[in-house]
């Protein structure tokens, strides 16, 4: 009885059930059924009416706007369930999330604008001089402006959205639903070349053991911060970003305002990063193009950004290296590699969230004399990350034990990755809500900053390159 309470009351386990119930939903199209097809994909556009459309074929005949507000509905529905289960108020609730949704749908969408979204390499293809080249995850900082505009300026609209204002459920949730995506990458990597994969995973470890180490004493001994807000910084700027920022703080059980803030400061240096990391690479790398990839990789903190980067950096050193050498490399293979790289690193989100969990209970918080009980670890573990573990191994055995489900699978996850974008969108929004310029300085943001601009650019990139060197260097792509 006390077991089914706590499960209620817990936003950890409905991210974890209804980013499950939105994953067996998205498997449809493995028993020739498609249940979530109706999502609305949102495209790089020019033209608005070309900018929305059913991610499945399937709902070719449906308008891209018909998408949308089904979208709308089926979120506003299976949050609404968890939202009464979690004893809210169901109705100040879902009038909350409605407004949340749209505004933050908007701001997606213009993210998604040509000028705004479209990296050097794709300008030809849209027929445009020039773009900001930020990808569609300007998105997120479009929305995490509009909230921080509302929640420092407008009192009154953020009590009026308090109760749908749920920055840690909404990305939590979409942390579950990534899972999927992740299994059915790491699947397809299974036919790389092996030395990639081989390399690519030793890359991670050795990073991993290097970056978060040193950013969590650099927070700890040089600015001071507490063990709570130095764990979540340490994994938000070595791991992968949001996720693992997110993953940390309920591992720790830090405030919510802590991961949140990471995860907007992790967003706004991926786009930063992007901007000029693979021109430096295109610079220095353009003989060691699996080099760069790794580096992009290794260096870009938000898959998004990090396999824009790749995209980017696979365009501009193939066309440098066919004019200064004459050597023409096929395309795509340094891409592969800061992917394969991005994928190992996602992965390990979940094993260092229990490792944390562990060191805290055992080391960080345990008191003389004390013993340490199961349950103790148990109440500690975030969660969602059980979901997040059981969507990666199902959609990975999956893949590996049937391989020609291999396409089936992708149009899983790409149905599926509709809803994790949109919660991710509307988490980076409310964080905004919830986050009072005036509080936050007390809290120490101006220095959270500065942590990780000293630690992003004074050594993450450099060690990030160093370690791509080692284990890549002298390995090409083959040649057209």
């Amino acid at each position: 009885m006390e077991k089914t309470k706590f499960i209620r009351n817990n936003e950890d386990w409905w991210a974890m059930w209804i980013g499950l119930f939105v994953f067996l939903l998205s498997l449809g199209p493995l028993v020739g059924k498609d249940f979530l097809g109706f999502g609305v994909a949102t495209s790089v556009w020019l033209a608005l009416g070309k900018a929305m459309a059913p991610v499945s074929k399937a709902y070719a005949g449906m308008s891209g706007i018909v998408a949308l507000l089904l979208t709308y509905l089926f979120m506003l529905v299976i949050m609404s369930v968890g939202a009464r289960a979690l004893k809210f108020n169901t109705k100040e609730f879902a009038i909350g999330f409605t407004v949340i949704f749209w505004v933050s749908y908007v701001c997606w969408l213009i993210g998604n604008y040509a000028y705004i979204a479209v990296t050097p390499n794709q300008r030809a293809a849209f027929k445009i001089p020039w773009s900001l080249g930020l990808t569609g995850e300007a998105g997120f900082i479009v929305a995490l402006l509009a909230g921080l505009i509302l929640g420092n300026f407008f009192p009154g609209v953020t009590a009026f959205l308090k109760e749908a204002t749920r920055p840690e459920w909404y990305i939590k949730t979409a942390i579950v639903i990534l899972g999927a995506s992740l299994g059915v990458q790491a699947a397809g990597a299974t036919g790389l070349a092996k030395a990639v994969m081989f390399r690519g995973f030793a890359a991670i470890v050795e990073a991993y053991l290097i970056y978060w180490a040193l950013v969590y004493l650099v927070a700890r001994k040089l600015f001071k911060f507490s063990k709570e807000w130095s764990a979540p910084l340490a994994s938000g700027i070595s791991i992968c970003g949001v996720s693992a920022a997110i993953a940390t703080g309920a591992a720790i059980k830090s405030r919510p305002v802590v991961p949140v803030m990471v995860s907007s400061l992790v967003v706004i240096f991926a786009v930063v990063e992007l901007l000029f990391l693979p021109f430096m690479a295109e610079t220095f790398l353009y003989k060691q193009p699996m080099v760069a990839g790794a580096w992009m990789g290794l260096a870009v903190k938000t898959d998004g950004a990090a396999v824009a980067s790749g995209a980017i950096t696979d365009a501009l050193i193939r066309a440098k290296a066919l004019a200064a050498t004459g050597v023409a490399y096929k395309e795509g293979w340094m891409l592969m590699t800061t992917t394969t790289v991005k994928i190992f690193i996602d992965i390990f989100i979940g094993i260092w969230a229990f490792i944390l969990a562990l060191v805290w209970v055992y080391a960080i918080e345990k008191k003389s004399g004390e013993t340490v009980s199961f349950g103790q670890i148990w109440e500690r573990f975030p969660k969602f990350v059980i979901g997040y573990a059981l969507t990666f191994l199902a959609m990975l055995w999956l893949a590996i034990q049937a391989p020609t489900l291999l396409g089936a699978a992708k149009v899983t996850t790409a149905e599926s990755n509709i809803f994790r974008v949109l919660f991710f969108v509307m988490s980076f929004f409310t964080i905004g809500l919830v986050s009072n310029f005036k509080k936050l300085w007390e809290e120490g943001i101006g220095k959270l900053a500065l942590v990780y601009i000293l630690c992003l650019f004074g050594f993450i990139i450099w060690i990030g390159l160093a370690i791509s060197w080692i284990f890549f260097h002298g390995i090409l792509p083959p040649t057209v």
